[in-house]
């Protein structure tokens, strides 16, 4: 008896790149959350044999990408099963390889078949790759192939969690073998994370008829928009419980999917993966149990100056010398290091610091310096002209405010980023972070925030004590208004907090991190709990 999580994508570590950003590390840390907690879940995704794409930069800050190929033996278990489905006219074959932790099984569909067309072969190339053809063959066989796959593995499913509107097949594929409708709602919860309309897949209900002839209920245009297919609105519709990944999200989603009562549970993080060897060390000695149980770390009042301080230099030398081992750009010791890094979408505004370069000087010329990094998605050219406008900017004042951009964004480097600067930038237009997970991490290994209330932040922020609002919570798009906040707060407060130093310095970081004790991901999976049992009564 188990609940089946499915994703699209799952990050679990660097090299098994089967991830893009947050939403597939977010799946992991919650796989890897639910083994610590015991629950009875299973995991299912699709193995992308090329993964992402890995970035690479110009001296001019032009991305283009590689596609190096995985090979999955070195990550993951072969079961030995495979599984088969009709389509196209034929049979698409797929492997069966296995990731455990703890003995939590998560699978990976792998479509490198001998039996396979070479167009059934590339639908396990690439994560978010080719035409609308392509993904919705991906997402049949991660909806229907994954329910299959775990009923050939043995495991009874009492319920089905989503990750999104790319599982949605698998409600459909319940229907088909006999749960009823009321089963299917009483045993699934869906979880929506973008506010961006373009996160959410359609497809033509053409395209959905010709792949799932069979797996349609009478109602599903009415269910799923009568014009095409919307992934999102068709789970939302099935599902009986449906939850968005921060309060302020919450409040988004409700308007997106009118009529549906969206519960609010705010992501967290994966405290052991995403704690730094310095501050793990530090949080054994000072802390002990918090690995067991992260609520400890709300005592990180006990933490004191000196070694909080000087776990917190070794976590600073460690990027120090990635930056310089990776760009050759120096970064100071002594000065203030502002680590922005996540999907380069143009909503995220990453270039926005740099909007007055004679304002930015003025405040920071010898102070500060700035660690970026983030991949903007491959046919995005407003994220790959964010990267463009970061690299120009930092040309400009390199005399005075070094500035690194560290390549092929990695769970290690987000780690070495999150645990090695100072502060964390975030300045997204308010409200379309749907949470915001790396402000998690930065505040875990002692790093305050300073951000746009949007996210998970507006349920942290104790303005001046863990970190810094920038802005006081606008939700129209002003970069002007929200610059200027920004260098207020950082030319008032960041650098007047930084300069003062010491006691003061480190009583910000112990704040930060004993906030972090409420965004773990133990008590993400506390909540979820309770839709997971109430699967079991149903």
């Amino acid at each position: 008896m188990v609940v089946a999580y499915l994703s699209a994508e799952v990050g679990f570590e660097s090299g098994l790149h089967t991830y893009s950003g947050g939403l597939g590390v977010l799946a992991g840390d919650h796989i890897k959350s639910a083994a610590d907690a015991g629950l009875d879940l299973v995991g299912v995704t699709l193995l992308y044999r090329q993964g992402y794409g890995r970035q690479h930069l110009d001296k001019d800050g032009n991305q283009t990408e590689t596609y190096g190929e995985i090979e999955p033996e070195k990550y993951l278990c072969d079961t030995g099963v495979e599984i088969s489905l009709p389509l196209d006219g034929g049979m698409l074959h797929s492997k069966v390889w296995l990731y455990s932790i703890k003995g939590l099984p998560t699978y990976f569909l792998d479509t490198r078949h001998p039996n396979n067309s070479d167009e059934h072969i590339s639908l396990g190339n690439r994560l978010y790759g080719g035409d609308d053809a392509t993904r919705i063959r991906q997402e049949y066989l991660l909806g229907v192939g994954g329910i299959r796959c775990l009923q050939k593995m043995g495991h009874d499913i009492t319920g089905l969690h989503l990750n999104e509107g790319h599982c949605t097949f698998a409600m459909l594929e319940m229907l088909n073998q006999g749960w009823t409708r009321e089963e299917l709602s009483n045993r699934s919860l869906f979880t929506t994370h973008t506010p961006v309309p373009a996160g959410h897949d359609r497809f033509s209900w053409e395209d959905v008829e010709e792949v799932l002839p069979d797996h349609l209920p009478n109602d599903c245009r009415q269910l799923g928009g009568a014009d095409s297919c919307s992934m999102s609105h068709l789970g939302i519709a099935l599902a009986g419980s449906v939850n968005a990944v921060s309060n302020l999200n919450a409040w988004v989603a409700s308007s997106m999917f009118e009529g549906t009562h969206i519960e609010s549970i705010t992501n967290g993080v994966h405290h052991i993966t995403w704690s730094s060897p310095p501050m793990s060390s530090l949080f054994d000695k000072h802390l002990s149990g918090w690995k067991d149980d992260p609520t400890i770390l709300a005592h990180a009042g006990k933490l004191p100056d000196d070694d909080l301080i000087l776990a917190r230099n070794q976590a600073r030398a460690v990027l120090r010398d990635l930056v310089h081992a990776s760009t050759g750009v120096e970064l100071h010791e002594g000065r203030l290091t502002i680590g922005f890094a996540r999907r380069f979408a143009t909503y995220k505004r990453a270039n926005l610091v740099f909007s007055d370069l004679e304002r930015l000087r003025a405040i920071g010329a010898g102070k500060i310096q700035f660690v970026f990094a983030g991949k903007a998605h491959p046919k995005d050219e407003g994220g790959k002209q964010l990267i463009r406008d970061i690299f120009a900017g930092a040309e400009q004042v390199a005399d005075d405010i070094p500035v690194a951009f560290l390549e092929d964004y990695s769970m290690a480097t987000g780690l070495a980023m999150t645990a090695g600067v100072d502060i964390w930038l975030n300045n997204p237009v308010r409200p379309m972070e749907a949470s915001g997970t790396s402000g998690m991490k930065a505040a875990m290994n002692g790093v305050p925030n300073c951000s746009v209330l949007d996210g998970w932040w507006p349920e942290a922020c104790e303005h001046g004590v863990n970190g810094w609002a920038i802005g006081q919570a606008e939700s129209d798009r002003d970069d002007l208004r929200d610059v200027n906040s920004l260098y207020t707060v950082l030319e008032n407060e960041v650098l007047q907090a930084w300069s003062t130093g010491g006691e003061r310095w480190a009583h910000l970081m112990r704040s930060a991190i004993a906030t972090s004790a409420r965004f773990t991901g133990a008590r993400m999976i506390s909540d979820y709990r309770r839709f997971y049992d109430s699967f079991k009564g149903a």
